[in-house]
């Protein structure tokens, strides 16, 4: 039998444990820039981030037709509706709840390679994955809400040209000009899902909003008759945002189960504001920006942001044992009408593009050691990137995941903790385009859940 003082330190470090989780991933969520240069950030909204919670990433993406009790599925809010409830058997109402804090977080190693060159650029980032809440509301009607990044602008680029006389055709000075941009857009949301028998049905409402600010400098080496030149546009934006999905759970024997999914959102408006600049400006000894005149400005312009059409429809095929052992196969297809995108009015570099994603999951059977009761994921993707330049640009990859329980206290038996590692790697374009883009991503992510709403009983 347990002393008292053995039951308390047991109780202290499980809470210690839970406060060193939460802060690790405090620090860890915070974004950081270092080095970061991604050219094609120039169009469009910037580099898109990474769709979907790291247990969906692990198995390459798939998200139409999954469903977890211990993590939350934010790219189809139909699965809001499989949250862990427990009902009175008399008065039908919600008795206890699994309630489930979902927190992700990104390492990237991205390379740039200019085909059929040695040149190669290489940034190593640590970036906020997401932040997500589920609860279930009652049996078979959950809620979620949270926080993401939607896309990412950081670019810097310098050109050197040569001016030249277009009689003699000899070199009159030298022109560098610099681009360069930063930004992105975040999407906080909340939403509800809720099932009837075996479909299930749910939505998302959020607010998209975010800035992007670009530069464009141009500088003359050798003459002084010229000052320097400063374009810049900084633009923000902000309005609600919807999407939703569905799912259709077929039961094909007693351990084995079809679900079908679709989800996405339809073409939506974004309004903003814009602040135009156009200066000369020289160098200070510190390398300093100083002004010399204003040429043009304009603040607070008025315009409009059209967010595409998306839509993404799979399956997931799914088989779960007596004893909790079990396998899990999906696909999914998306497509996302970037056609229709503008921006303040100004179409852009990108068009309708696609993505296919085949991902699986195993279990192997549980208590015969740690690695055991590891789940296992593996998958690949493979489509078109929204940005074209002068080619298509083809993007492809695999990924491999896992999820690594932590032991329960005897205190505390409905709770479950899992920490969830991702491993991506991804190709974007080749010879036949400007840039290869080779990128490595780490993911680690926490699912923290216990049972609330129960009620006490006293003996």
């Amino acid at each position: 039998m347990q002393s008292a003082k053995s039951i308390v330190l047991e109780k202290l470090r499980l809470r210690l444990f839970k406060i060193f989780s939460l802060l690790l991933f405090a620090l860890i969520s915070i974004t950081a820039f270092a080095q970061t240069n991604s050219p094609y950030s120039r169009y469009g909204l910037g580099d898109l981030a990474p769709t979907g919670n790291i247990t969906s990433r692990g198995m390459g993406g798939i998200s139409a037709g999954y469903a977890d009790v211990i993590s939350i599925n934010f790219n189809n809010p139909a699965s809001y509706s499989q949250f862990q409830a427990f009902v009175e058997q008399r008065s039908k109402k919600l008795s206890s709840g699994r309630v489930v804090l979902d927190v992700g977080t990104n390492l990237e190693s991205r390379s740039l390679i200019e085909p059929n060159t040695a040149n190669k650029f290489t940034s190593n980032d640590l970036l906020f994955s997401y932040v997500q809440v589920g609860m279930p509301l009652r049996k078979n009607w959950g809620l979620s809400f949270g926080i993401r990044p939607l896309s990412r602008i950081s670019y810097l680029i310098d050109r050197d040209d040569s001016l030249k006389d277009p009689n003699s055709g000899n070199t009159i000075t030298r022109a560098i000009t610099q681009f360069r941009g930063t930004g992105g857009s975040y999407l906080p949301s909340i939403g509800t899902g809720f099932a009837i028998k075996n479909f299930s049905a749910g939505f998302n409402v959020g607010y998209l909003f975010g800035n992007r600010e670009n530069t464009t400098l141009r500088s003359f080496v050798d003459t002084i008759e010229y000052a320097s030149s400063e374009h810049t546009t900084n633009s923000s934006f902000g309005h609600l945002f919807f999407n939703a999905g569905a799912q259709y759970l077929v039961k094909l024997d007693k351990n084995t189960i079809l679900r079908l999914g679709v989800s996405g959102n339809l073409k939506q408006t974004i309004t903003g504001t814009q602040d135009r600049l156009v200066q000369t400006f020289t160098r200070g000894n510190a390398g300093e920006e100083l002004r010399v005149d204003s040429v043009y400005e304009n603040n607070g312009v008025k315009g409009k942001i059209t967010y595409p059409s998306s839509y993404k429809a799979g399956f997931v095929l799914q088989r779960t044992n007596t004893n909790n052992s079990g396998w899990l196969i999906g696909v999914d297809y998306t497509t996302n009408k970037w056609s229709e995108y503008t921006f303040f009015g100004q179409t852009d570099s990108v068009k309708d593009n696609w993505m296919l994603n085949v991902g699986t999951q195993f279990n192997p059977r549980p208590r015969t050691n740690y690695f055991s009761n590891v789940t296992y994921r593996f998958g690949f993707f493979a489509g078109k990137d929204y940005i074209q330049l002068q080619n298509k640009l083809p993007v492809y990859g695999a990924s491999f995941g896992m999820a690594l329980p932590v032991r329960p206290s005897r205190f505390a038996p409905g709770q479950f903790t899992a920490f969830n590692l991702g491993f991506e790697y991804m190709k974007r374009g080749n010879n036949n385009n400007l840039l290869k883009e080779n990128l490595f991503r780490v993911s680690l992510g926490l699912n923290l859940t216990d049972l609330w709403f129960g009620k006490k009983k006293y003996e």
